[in-house]
């Protein structure tokens, strides 16, 4: 089996023992990613400015492996309220464009450095 690992700054460093993605066969499997600032890995305090950051986060992964928005296939949203979810559903009208691609979205109890919502997403080349 042949991978090859993600390794972008213009995404934040992974903080544990993880890779920011990894490529098999044409498909990338990005970690999630919450509102850190890939330069000061700051996070802003509101679920808006969260998702605005992870968004340019995203796009910053997608952008290092030569991909657009238009080459996800799926997302998986966790947040920590769903009361949020109208946040995130307003975003992706603004993110995504037709056909969206497939979505989960769980509710969890915390999220790593106290964010409030973390997406990953799966690319195909």
């Amino acid at each position: 089996m042949s991978i090859k690992i993600v390794e972008t700054d213009k995404a934040p460093a992974a903080v544990g023992t993880y890779s920011q993605g990894v490529e098999h066969n044409g498909t990338f499997y990005f970690s999630g990613q919450i509102g850190l600032d890939p330069k000061t890995m700051e996070m802003p305090s509101t679920c808006e400015e969260q998702l605005d950051q992870i968004l340019k986060n995203i796009d910053g992964l997608l952008e290092s492996q030569n991909l657009k928005r238009t080459n996800i296939l799926k997302t998986s949203i966790f947040i920590t309220d769903l009361g949020n979810f109208g946040i995130v559903n307003k975003a992706y009208e603004e993110y995504f464009k037709p056909p969206y691609p497939a979505r989960s979205c769980v509710e969890v109890p915390a999220l790593p450095k106290g964010a409030l919502i973390e997406i990953e997403v799966i690319a195909y080349q």
